[in-house]
């Protein structure tokens, strides 16, 4: 029995149209091995609710990265960085996240801005934005960093979640000023909340009504993670599959 080309054919128009005989079959390069690491710890903590043995995942995965060139898979980084935070933080041990991210960066000027992001939201969380405030200062002052189209976002969440809260209000202008990040209007919304905030300091409140309420309701696993699941494993798809090899995701 002769075997109909179409059917052979077929699965190929998924990926943009029959191939024509002259043309070669394009191999769809496998995932790296810190790739599937990586979707194997999303599972854990996603699916299962392993959070340890999520983290441990992620830690095998970045040993594995170790060898591979500085630049390669910083997507898959990333990820793993995000899977770790919230495994750490389901845990209660969302103390130790800030030196278990900078134990594969070395510094904090070279963290990727939505890592450095979410380490802001979770310490400023539970109140201890100190704790970020030198690795913050570091990264916004890296000249790397500022044209980074993330950097205002950041610049700002430091000044609402970091500087304000500490009172540290003549740096938080000292930012505002020199930062060519902001806009005239945003320049003023920022220095409007400094002298807010001022004024609070003189007349001797502790804190605004939200620190107050984070006070009362600081638990890490309440936190409002930059990456929702669907997002976490969107990214886990696009590491593990070149754009042009992807098929589209059915919903």
């Amino acid at each position: 029995m002769k075997s109909d080309p179409a059917t052979f054919a077929a699965p190929l128009r998924a990926l943009g149209g029959a191939l024509r005989s002259s043309e070669p079959v394009r191999a769809v390069p496998a995932p790296s091995a810190a790739a599937l690491l990586l979707e194997e710890a999303a599972d854990l903590l996603v699916v299962n609710l392993d959070f340890g043995a999520a983290l441990r995942t992620c830690e095998r995965a970045w040993q594995g990265l170790a060898e591979e060139p500085a630049g390669a898979s910083l997507e898959v980084k990333c990820s793993l960085c995000v899977v770790g935070i919230q495994a750490l933080a389901e845990m209660d041990r969302w103390r130790e996240v800030l030196s278990w991210v900078l134990q594969y960066y070395q510094a904090p000027e070279k963290l990727p801005p939505k890592v450095l992001e979410l380490c802001v939201l979770l310490y400023s969380k539970m109140q201890e934005p100190g704790a970020v405030l030198d690795g913050v200062r570091a990264w916004l002052q890296d000249p790397d960093n500022q044209g980074l189209p993330e950097y205002r976002s950041l610049a700002e969440l430091h000044l609402q979640r970091v500087l304000l809260p500490l009172g540290l209000l003549s740096e938080a202008e000292e930012l505002v000023v020199g930062s060519a990040a902001f806009s005239e209007k945003q320049r003023l919304d920022a220095l409007q909340a400094v002298s807010a905030a001022r004024q609070q300091q003189t007349h001797g409140h502790s804190g605004s009504e939200e620190t107050r309420t984070l006070n009362q309701e600081a638990s890490p696993r309440s936190l409002p993670f930059l990456y929702k699941l669907a997002q976490i494993f969107q990214r886990i798809r696009e590491a593990m599959s070149p754009p042009l090899c992807q098929l589209p995701i059915q919903h």
